[in-house]
């Protein structure tokens, strides 16, 4: 009987830093072979790559698929297909659901969830809160991704407040433990001066003065100071402003740092400057912030001060979004459309494309010591993205595959497309059609 092979013809290769033209060879869900002029007796599939960029899967270390309880927003299973649409093979998920993921039991819950109904490749934090230590400590390193401390509420209610129990997690986590950090204490006073001042009648633009720079700076600096004293594996997520770049390092190999940081495409992108246009749609904890913010962390990831780009795809409905700034809640999203967004940053000069392909493949991989993925190497999983430059992408109602059917990107236009994606060698997206043909695989680690 045949073994299942995808040969993949000339293709233009981005990968560790280096573009080359190249065919590459798919056996059964591994890469067989990447090399000129592959000869083989037979192939399943023969794929023309000429004038199409081939990278590693794009590995998204922060998202939110709302499974289970908060379905009337997204499932797994539709947000894995837009991720999959948006080159994303691999996924880290997040404790917020409801119930909230505070036990080894409702975790195994999640993945065996995820193992019916994933697309893509999958992981789910172990969420922290201020009483359920012993349940974080049993958590498994070599199968689960990390555990999630809210150090300022945001969507759901699990912040983590108790200073005994931020200390013990930190002192006794062996595994990445990611934060959210804004400090509640400002973000309350915030509120309630802008109450007194506006009653209930406050816009989405004071948002960022509500969730504010100090907010987070606060937050984000204690973290690192308690990270430096028991020398955690610190993962910050979703920087957003110029302040906090302070915090991180780039004057040493990202294998070799405790401590590390995330961008996220919003804060990439957009700007206080959009809150009159995008009102509530554009509503994120943390708040986007000002165009002078979102260029300090643009050139922070250039620098190598921040480690990894990723979404924290949040969707809500539209209903819900639609409501006045103190009701809507936070959180939009993202997942099919974040590597075409830094894709157009490529093309406006802002990233190189070797950077892009390794802050959303290559350094995900390295920074929570993924086995076997996150590069195109022989040997490793077949995760991987064909993109398309000559052909443009207009964000419309009619394309957009979250179940909460609306998009910040709306009625933009991409001047790149997903042609084709594999997850672990099965073909699960191509020329705009979901291939609903295989699922996607729990993701290993490797102790560090």
């Amino acid at each position: 009987m045949k073994s299942n092979t995808t040969l993949i013809r000339n293709a233009t290769i981005v990968n560790e830093g280096k573009t080359f033209l190249s065919d590459l060879l798919i056996k059964n869900n591994r890469i067989e072979k990447i090399s000129s002029n592959i000869s083989i007796d037979f192939a399943t599939e023969e794929l023309d790559a000429e004038g199409l960029i081939l990278i590693p899967g794009i590995i998204d270390d922060q998202v939110h698929f709302r499974e289970p309880g908060l379905t009337h927003k997204a499932d797994i299973y539709t947000e894995s297909r837009a991720a999959v649409a948006g080159g994303i093979t691999s996924y880290m998920e997040m404790p917020n659901t409801n119930p909230q993921t505070l036990t080894q039991s409702l975790l195994k819950d999640k993945y065996e969830l995820a193992a019916k109904k994933s697309i893509a490749n999958y992981s789910f934090y172990m969420g922290a809160g201020n009483h359920n230590i012993e349940e974080v400590l049993k958590t498994d390193p070599k199968n689960v991704c990390g555990v999630k401390i809210f150090m300022g509420s945001s969507t759901g209610d699990m912040l983590v407040d108790d200073e005994a129990t931020l200390n013990k997690i930190f002192s006794s986590t062996p595994m990445l433990i990611a934060t959210h950090c804004e400090d509640e204490q400002s973000i309350v006073s915030n509120l309630k001066k802008y109450k007194l001042l506006h009653g209930n009648d406050i816009g989405i633009e004071m948002h960022p003065e509500i969730r504010s720079r100090e907010a987070c700076y606060l937050s984000s600096s204690r973290a690192v100071s308690l990270a430096k004293k028991y020398n955690s594996r610190l993962h910050i997520l979703h920087i957003s402003t110029k302040e906090e770049l302070d915090l991180f390092r780039n004057d040493i190999p990202l294998e070799q740092k405790r401590i590390t940081a995330e961008a996220c495409v919003h804060h990439l992108w957009f700007s206080d400057e959009d809150y009159p246009k995008k009102k509530n749609f554009i509503k994120w904890n943390p708040a986007v912030k000002t165009a002078e913010d979102r260029e300090a962390i643009r050139k922070a990831i250039v620098a190598n001060k921040i480690d990894v780009i990723a979404t924290d795809h949040a969707p809500h409905t539209l209903q819900e979004k639609e409501m006045s700034y103190l009701d809507a809640p936070s959180g939009g999203p993202l997942v099919q459309h974040s590597l075409l967004a830094m894709l157009d940053l490529v093309k406006h000069g802002v990233f190189t494309l070797e950077l892009v392909v390794k802050k959303m493949s290559h350094d995900p991989a390295v920074l929570f010591t993924i086995q076997e993925r996150g590069y195109i190497r022989e040997g490793y999983y077949a995760d991987l993205v064909l993109i398309d430059q000559k052909k443009s992408y207009t964000v419309s109602r009619e394309n957009i595959l979250y179940k909460c059917a609306w998009s910040p990107f709306e009625e933009h236009t991409f001047q790149n497309s997903i042609h084709t994606t594999f997850v672990n060698g099965n073909k699960v997206y191509s020329n705009g059609q979901i291939h609903d043909c295989a699922l996607g695989s729990r993701l290993m680690f490797t102790e560090r």
